[in-house]
């Protein structure tokens, strides 16, 4: 009986492992050396639902980091107008003379939306704040 218990320890320890370093992949070790400057967010309202988000930053390591900038500022106005939720539609980032610039189109609802790319307002403005990217 023990000998069935070791593969399913060992399964147990290696998930204890990797949580571990999953936990920390926001953190202060991911983010070591990465020192960007938030240049601002522009909002536009395209419908009642329907937000465009414009981001600027100087020092982006990539593309995601816009996009993460831009997410944020979409949950901090979710949670503005009285949403929990917003759902990405589209992205573009481009960067020009050291400026990296997002343009983010989300929904904003009250109720979880459809689709697979939702967040949760509450839990991402929290991320972000413990990432040290600002919101609205």
């Amino acid at each position: 009986m023990a000998m069935h218990l070791l593969p399913a320890m060992a399964c147990l320890t290696a998930l204890a492992v990797l949580s571990g370093c999953a936990g920390d992949a926001g953190g202060a070790s991911a983010r070591a050396g990465f020192h960007p400057t938030y240049l601002g967010i522009k909002t536009v309202l395209l419908e009642n639902d329907l937000v465009d988000f414009i981001v600027s930053m100087k020092g982006a390591r990539n593309t995601a980091d816009v996009e993460a900038y831009a997410r944020c500022a979409a949950a901090q106005y979710a949670l503005i107008r009285g949403y929990g939720f917003a759902r990405h539609v589209r992205t573009n980032v481009a960067k020009e003379g050291g400026i990296w610039r997002g343009d983010a189109v989300y929904t904003v609802s009250a109720a979880l939306p459809r689709g697979y790319k939702t967040i949760d307002a509450e839990v991402t403005v929290r991320d972000c704040g413990a990432q040290g990217i600002p919101t609205i």
